[in-house]
Parts: C-alpha cells; sequence; structure tokens
C-alpha cells in the first residue's frame, strides 16, 4: 500500500511514543492517549491505523505489544535496512558514528567517495571508491542510499544511485533534485529549518513587542 508522507511519519512517531509506553509498563492504551502524546487528534490516530487494517477495542483499547510489531512491519523495521551513503565529509563522517540507527534496525553498511585519501576498506563501515558504488549496491541489494555530497555533485550522484537501483534517497545536499518516478527523494536542508526558525522566533519576539507597546 502507498499512502501519503505524512500518514507516514505520523505512523513513525505513534511507534516511538508506543515504546515510551513501554517503558513506563504500559500494556494497553487508548487512541486518546496516543493521540495526546504526538500532538493529534484521537480521530486522527484511528483514521491512520484504519488505512492498514489496524482496529482496538472499543472498551480495552488498543495491545500496545501487538500494535508495535505491526507498525515495525509497515514501516518496514521487522528487518534490518540495509544503507549506503555517498561523500564522506562531515555528514558522512556524523551519520556513520551515530548509534541511533542501530536499535531503529538501520545499518550503514558502505560510505563511497572519489577522493582516495578517504578510502579505509578493511573498517567496520568500509569507505570506497566511487566507481565501485553500482556492483556494490547490487550485489548487496540495496535499496536505500544517502546523499551528502555538496550541491554541485548531488544530482549526478541522485543519477547514478538511480541507474543502480537505489529507490530511496535521503538527500542533504541544499538543492532539490530531479528523479524518476521510481525513486522517492526526501530532503533534508538544515540552512532552510535555521531560517524558518529564526524567521518565527523573530516574529514571535516583535508581536510581543507590539502587544506590550498596546499595554504600555
Amino acid at each position: 500500500m502507498i499512502t501519503n508522507r505524512n500518514c507516514i511519519v505520523r505512523l513513525s512517531r505513534y511507534k516511538k511514543a508506543l515504546y515510551r509506553f513501554k517503558a513506563m509498563g504500559f500494556v494497553k492504551f487508548f487512541s486518546d492517549t496516543l493521540g495526546e502524546a504526538v500532538g493529534v487528534a484521537p480521530s486522527q490516530v484511528r483514521k491512520d491505523f484504519s488505512l492498514f487494517g489496524i482496529s482496538g477495542n472499543r472498551r480495552g483499547g488498543y495491545n500496545l505489544d501487538q500494535l508495535i510489531k505491526k507498525l515495525q512491519n509497515i514501516l518496514g523495521k521487522d528487518q534490518i535496512q540495509k544503507v549506503v551513503v555517498v561523500g564522506m565529509g562531515n555528514i558522512g563522517k556524523a551519520l556513520i558514528s551515530y548509534r541511533g540507527f542501530e536499535k531503529e534496525g538501520i545499518q550503514i553498511v558502505s560510505v563511497f567517495d572519489i577522493d582516495p585519501a578517504k578510502f579505509e576498506k578493511d573498517q567496520t563501515v568500509p569507505v570506497l571508491p566511487l566507481n565501485e558504488f553500482k556492483s556494490f549496491v547490487q550485489d548487496n541489494n540495496i535499496l536505500i542510499g544517502i546523499i551528502a555530497v555538496p550541491d554541485i555533485a548531488a544530482q549526478q550522484v541522485l543519477d547514478m544511485m538511480s541507474a543502480s537501483g537505489i529507490r530511496g534517497v535521503l538527500n542533504f545536499a541544499p538543492i532539490r533534485l530531479k528523479s524518476d518516478k521510481d525513486t522517492v527523494i526526501s530532503n533534508v536542508n538544515f540552512e532552510l529549518e535555521l531560517e524558518n526558525l529564526i524567521y518565527f522566533v523573530n516574529a514571535a519576539e516583535k508581536q510581543e513587542l507590539i502587544n506590550e507597546d498596546k499595554i504600555a
């Protein structure tokens, strides 16, 4: 089933909340409890679940362990998801150092770069020449890739990924990329997010000053 991205984002948030519930000793819960935990209406929780045939009991609610298992299956977390990264710069280094991926069933299996000085084939996460990308991806049946290169090279890397069989791409380059219909792209633009955050913080402060002037 293919559904909209917002729904999948909410499913991920539900799953994280359920793990918190589990740590607190919950066995069952209701949609209003979960909705409050992630900031959505209980009706939205039920609607999202119904899209995947998940239903609770009006009196007993949802079984927490069973629902975690179903969400893991829907989100592809019931098996290890192997990921490759192109670009061994600061972002690439940060990604392979981050240990949070492991508990989510995500494994970065290799990084690729064009700089021979960065090649480290014998590391836990090897850094390999870019010309080995296609054969590695196809030999290991990799479907997910991360772009961590400068914007000038990002489109070329995306085209290479698509041609190699990559079907999902997380793009850290600050540029909007063009892809074929078979490749799903998710863009992460730190600069844009910070600009938006700065704007809203400044706007809120200006509004507070205006309100103070009116009161005075």
